[in-house]
């Protein structure tokens, strides 16, 4: 401002003439006394109750661009949590597996199942953990962020777009629920599971989901004898027989565990499902004791 006034002044008389030479009307000739200090710089963090476009793993702050449930989304965030503060120390984001990771899919893992009603793993549902990506880390992001997505089917699954919230999509009579199935084998192993309904024929029908507390995914994979066991202990359970000797004449089971990577991220779920080997249902047998699984020895 000071090379602006003697500016003026070195015109000499004729400057005076000049309707911009001079302080302006208002002002007190002072450009820095009065200016604001700048904010402090914020940290960008996703929000909760939030659908996003297309499901993602990392969050990139460019690819950030929420919008309405009642859109077409493939994502919808039911929980923003912040890392616990003894990983902020970190030069990257914690990787699979890791504690601040374990940590943070539980947290998702309870918010998902409020949010849905039910087990996440009963359903037609993806449960995604997402961290800050390693630029955001750098800037101080320490956030994570729970997503569920629609998928669509049991094995196999992939992410379909939806309009609308999930929230309740796994309670009552939710079209999502996992109930009743055909099976198709290839060299004794499930090569399909085709979701139908249970007043149509079926040979399998799913009964819940328990939580396997082995120390790791090859003892999980391992234990296929004690997995059959659990499930058999559920079926039981679910359709009012008796969990005894002679269920093996009953029904036989089917189940599905954590991959390697799902286990890495914290998922330690088994889907149980009965399974008859040698005849068909035309309807649930939930709570149908044992006129609705007869013993069958042949």
């Amino acid at each position: 401002m000071r090379r602006w006034l003697r500016a003026c002044a070195l015109s000499g008389v004729a400057a005076l003439a000049l309707a911009g030479c001079g302080v302006p009307d208002g002002t007190d000739g002072d450009l820095f006394d009065e200016w604001a200090d700048l904010a402090a710089p914020t940290i960008f963090q996703p929000a909760a109750d939030t659908c996003h476009p297309t499901a993602g793993s990392v969050g990139h702050l460019t690819s950030y661009n929420p919008v309405p449930c009642e859109k077409l989304h493939e994502a919808e965030t039911v929980l923003v949590g912040t890392l616990p503060a003894e990983h902020s120390d970190r030069a990257t984001p914690p990787p699979a597996g890791s504690p601040a990771r374990l940590a943070a899919y539980g947290e998702c893992e309870k918010a998902a199942n409020r949010t849905l009603g039910a087990d996440w793993r009963s359903g037609r549902i993806a449960l995604h953990t997402i961290l800050p990506s390693d630029a955001g880390w750098r800037g101080g992001a320490r956030w994570f962020r729970c997503d569920v997505a629609e998928v669509n089917r049991l094995d196999g699954p992939t992410v379909k777009g939806r309009t609308g919230s999930l929230k309740g999509a796994l309670s009552d009579d939710a079209p999502l629920a996992h109930r009743c199935f055909n099976v198709k084998l290839a060299n004794d192993k499930v090569d399909d599971m085709a979701e139908v309904s249970c007043t149509t024929k079926h040979d399998a029908e799913f009964v819940g989901v328990y939580r396997d507390t082995v120390g790791n995914h090859d003892e999980l994979v391992k234990g296929s004898s004690r997995i059959h066991r659990r499930c058999q202990a559920m079926v039981a359970k679910y359709a009012k027989v008796p969990d005894d000797g002679n269920l093996k004449y009953r029904t036989g089971t089917i189940y599905f565990h954590p991959s390697a990577d799902e286990w890495q991220d914290g998922n330690r779920g088994v889907q149980c499902f009965l399974w008859l080997s040698s005849r068909s249902l035309t309807r649930s047998v939930k709570g149908g004791g044992t006129k609705a699984l007869p013993i069958r020895y042949a």
